[in-house]
């Protein structure tokens, strides 16, 4: 059975002006939908995480999962979400990648689980110049730890890299050069070059 994944876009977008990210046009398509099609040849079930009207995200056919945790977490409350509906589903791990990140790698949920091996924590990172960059939010995460997590959100712990350090989690490297393939789109500039750089590769992602 495929890895299970995803997509994580409950951000607010606040240097954007506010809105859904993930629904931002790159040429003929969305980020969204670049996401999908980088994920999907590669992942088993799909699935985003995202809270208030789930109908905004009608149509990619997707099944939209809110977090369960009252009060603004951030990430890990997403990352929770994934893991329960993982769970739910039998799955031992899920996957798990950011909203304004259109450019994954074609081999992310094979080199991830690869390096975990069976019921490990991977997280995703690139290196450029300088040096190495983690990347929190992309990675493979057992769903045996989603009690962990629970108690620490409740507890006000909201920090990623407590969890991932605790638990021992593997960083896995791409090369960022010439283009980190995990570049997300946080301001205008982000936008307009992710667009450009789908523009120069014909309307589709790049690798």
């Amino acid at each position: 059975m495929k890895t299970p994944a995803v997509i994580l876009a409950g951000g607010r977008a606040t240097r954007m002006g506010g809105g859904d990210k993930p629904l931002l046009m790159l040429g003929k398509t969305s980020m969204l939908s670049m996401i999908v099609g980088r994920l999907s040849p590669q992942a088993g079930r799909l699935a985003i995480n995202a809270n208030g009207d789930p109908a905004r995200f009608a149509d990619h056919g997707l099944p939209v999962i809110a977090d369960d945790i009252a009060g603004n977490h951030g990430p890990l409350a997403g990352i929770l979400a994934a893991m329960e509906w993982a769970a739910a589903g039998g799955a031992a791990q899920v996957v798990t990648v950011a909203g304004d990140t259109p450019f994954l790698p074609s081999d992310l949920v094979q080199r991830l689980a690869g390096a975990a091996g069976d019921g490990g924590l991977a997280l995703a990172a690139s290196r450029d110049e300088a040096g190495l960059h983690e990347h929190p939010v992309i990675g493979l995460w057992p769903v045996a730890l989603r009690d962990d997590l629970r108690v620490r959100l409740v507890a006000g712990n909201r920090r990623v890299r407590d969890l991932t350090r605790a638990h021992g989690a593997v960083l896995v490297e791409w090369p960022a050069m010439p283009q980190d393939p995990f570049r997300n789109v946080n301001t205008p500039d982000d936008l307009r070059a992710a667009r450009r750089a789908v523009s120069q590769a014909g309307g589709g992602a790049v690798d």
